[in-house]
């Protein structure tokens, strides 16, 4: 049973649709390797087995009258807690937060339901998803199954855990400056981080995203098809498109593609991964691309300043909540925001004034160029419990140097696993797109998964 766990989403779906595999099936095995698996792994939060179970049987019946409710009737799916559920409490990975149930689905989680996906658990995240960690003040803390002493990433920790540990092929994470790639990234996935505003999401927030998280890009492209659809709430979001998310690999022969090695500022590349990226682009080169070196997209003014301005914006909602609630903060975000306290309003204010030198500048990085590759993270991995790859909130976003710019220019960017570590972590390539050509790096991940092939091994914790 434990290898139809294997297969793709597509091939599940296709199989359910030709009663070949039944969603009580699939489900049932689903729930034995997450109950073997999550002593060690600890990716998801309000796991529902029986509740699942009875979705399951209610699309069983479905499929039989042939009826299904949409296009991934019966399919688990794992979404990130920061992401509403109606009639759930929406912690936002911390101890501080008082148990409110959503009134409502966010859109994403809106959209699933609408085309009968099984939201059979909900993923962890770190204290209000502020960490590249898997550490929580509310949640166990979760662990990378490729080797549970090491971090998962963040801050959607949960989801890149699970995904990597075989719950399912359907995970959705949010990102704001690389939370989506930066776990896809030392988990093996496929990350994507879309456009701002071509997956509706509420609350939104300059640079804030929904996306997949899923072992194949043929996988990813099934949840682009669901929740790429319209919500009024998000006032961010783009004019729907009809978008062939199903399209094939594209032919790199004559693009010209940047190679982005040094981010500007930031922790510097793992000599490991720096040979990672370069075997990647030459494989770019051997199917016909130009490759172009370019300089860094980010100045330590940058980072710097979208650093004070989050403290300072994290301050005053940490005001807000009664003292006891605040203590329960972990301690590292505590001290990271408390900076943003003594701030002067002129140094926020600069501060925040740097997402649009971030926009400008990662604009100008594609001029002339089709596409930008570059590593997702700069280092191999880091310990489960620390949480950051720094453990300093005075070095908070070290790490990101490769990411946060793309959310800050709004561009689509994706990780796709293109090694392994010599410590047996693997390592990701960030392809980088225009605004709003989404699918264009959707194509180009295709194709560099037919160069690279399948992964063929992955961690599982229930054998």
């Amino acid at each position: 049973m434990s290898q139809i766990l294997d297969l793709g989403a597509r091939q599940i779906l296709n199989a359910f649709r030709s009663r070949e595999l039944s969603p009580v099936e699939y489900m049932q095995a689903l729930i034995a390797r997450v109950e073997a698996s999550e002593p060690w792994v600890q990716a998801l939060w309000l796991f529902r087995p029986e509740r699942s179970l009875s979705e399951a049987r209610a699309s069983e019946r479905r499929y039989a009258q042939g009826v299904p409710l949409g296009p991934l009737d019966g399919m688990p799916v794992t979404v990130k807690e920061l992401i509403a559920t109606e009639g759930d409490h929406v912690p936002l990975g911390t101890a501080a937060t008082p148990h409110s149930p959503a009134a409502e689905d966010a859109p994403s989680a809106a959209r699933l339901r609408e085309d009968g996906a099984i939201m059979f658990a909900k993923t962890t995240c770190p204290d209000y998803g502020m960490l590249t960690s898997g550490l929580s003040s509310f949640h166990h803390l979760s662990r990378n199954p490729w080797d549970l002493s090491q971090n998962p990433g963040g801050s959607s920790s949960g989801s890149s855990a699970a995904g990597a540990a075989g719950y399912g092929p359907l995970h959705l994470g949010t990102d704001i400056g690389g939370s989506i790639r930066l776990p896809a990234g030392w988990t093996g996935l496929f990350g994507l981080k879309p456009s701002l505003g071509r997956v509706p999401i509420d609350p939104y927030y300059t640079g804030r995203v929904v996306g997949p998280m899923t072992p194949t890009v043929d996988d990813a492209a099934l949840l682009m098809r669901t929740v790429t659809r319209p919500d009024w709430r998000d006032a961010t979001a783009v004019k729907p498109e009809e978008i062939d998310w199903d399209a094939g690999p594209t032919d790199v022969r004559g693009m010209r593609i940047g190679l982005m090695v040094d981010a500007g500022c930031g922790l510097p590349v793992h000599p490991e991964v720096a040979a990672a990226i370069a075997a990647a682009a030459r494989q770019f080169e051997a199917n016909g691309a130009i490759i172009i070196p370019i300089p860094g997209v980010l100045t330590r003014e940058m980072l710097d300043g979208l650093d004070i301005a989050w403290r300072a914006r994290f301050w005053g909602q940490m005001l807000k909540l009664p003292t006891e609630a605040r203590e329960k903060i972990l301690p590292y975000i505590r001290e990271w925001a408390e900076v943003g306290a003594s701030a002067s309003p002129v140094a926020v204010a600069e501060g925040f004034d740097q997402t649009f030198a971030m926009r400008r500048a990662a604009n100008e990085a594609l001029h002339g160029l089709d596409f930008i590759l570059s590593p997702v993270n700069p280092m191999q991995s880091y310990p489960a419990d620390w949480p950051s790859p720094t453990n300093d909130p005075a070095r908070p976003f070290e790490h990101i140097a490769f990411t946060v710019a793309w959310n800050m220019g709004e561009q689509p960017a994706a990780s796709i696993h293109c090694g392994m570590t010599s410590t047996g972590i693997p390592i990701g390539l960030q392809i980088v797109g225009h605004r709003f050509d989404d699918l264009g790096v959707m194509r180009v991940a295709r194709a560099y998964e037919e160069w690279r092939g399948p992964i063929t091994t992955w961690p599982r914790h229930d054998r």
